[in-house]
């Protein structure tokens, strides 16, 4: 598979109603790349599965794991907590199989602290669809998607932080652009740019 030649961990984050989920999903299933999966202190969504969407765990678990050092990244985002298995990633990039990351900001830059080398991108929406994608969930109050608004405000000040930034106004275009550039990595320091336009 392509992202297998050379492992990569690739880190995609973004503001709710951007459509990692989505993306996250088209990119493993063309590049033949596995998406790590996170542990959660919040409740299963309808549809969710343990084991295959997170991780879910209780509160006293979480906090056991994270004194113990078993998360590559962990942050509280809408009151619960998130966190990155570190075994199995570190494994997979021993082995020579790249990673994809689906993670809050806060995660992205302790992951980019501790693996340079890993790939950012930020994932963002035209400003008229994330009302949109985020009311469809039909999961969340009109005061938890003012929260998620809010935060989505505050994510966007860290795009300057990642490698890649684009606008996901195309699923196919979005996912093909990430896609190139995954593949063709360019050199250290120039990995910077804007995959929108």
């Amino acid at each position: 598979m392509e992202a297998k030649s050379r492992p990569l961990l690739i880190v995609l984050s973004g503001p709710a109603g951007a459509g990692k989920t989505t993306v996250a999903e088209e990119l493993c299933r063309r590049m033949g790349i596995e998406r790590s999966i996170s542990a959660t202190t919040r409740q299963p969504r309808p549809g969710e599965a343990d084991g295959r969407d997170y991780f879910f765990i209780s509160e006293e678990e979480f906090a056991q794991r994270v004194a113990r050092g078993e998360f590559l990244e962990h942050a509280t985002v809408h009151g619960h907590r998130y966190g990155t298995p570190r075994g199995p990633v570190e494994e997979a990039l021993r082995e020579g199989e790249s990673r994809l990351l689906v993670i809050d900001v806060q995660g992205a830059m302790q992951v980019k602290k501790a693996f340079p080398e890993a790939l950012l991108i930020f994932l963002d929406a035209p400003d008229d669809a994330l009302e949109e994608r985020m009311a469809k969930r039909g999961s969340e109050t009109r005061d938890e998607r003012e929260a998620r608004r809010q935060k989505a405000q505050r994510e966007r000040s860290y795009k300057e932080h990642y490698d890649f930034y684009v606008v996901n106004d195309n699923l196919q275009d979005t996912v093909a652009r990430i896609r190139h550039f995954i593949t063709d990595r360019t050199k250290p320091g120039e990995r910077r740019q804007s995959l929108n336009g």
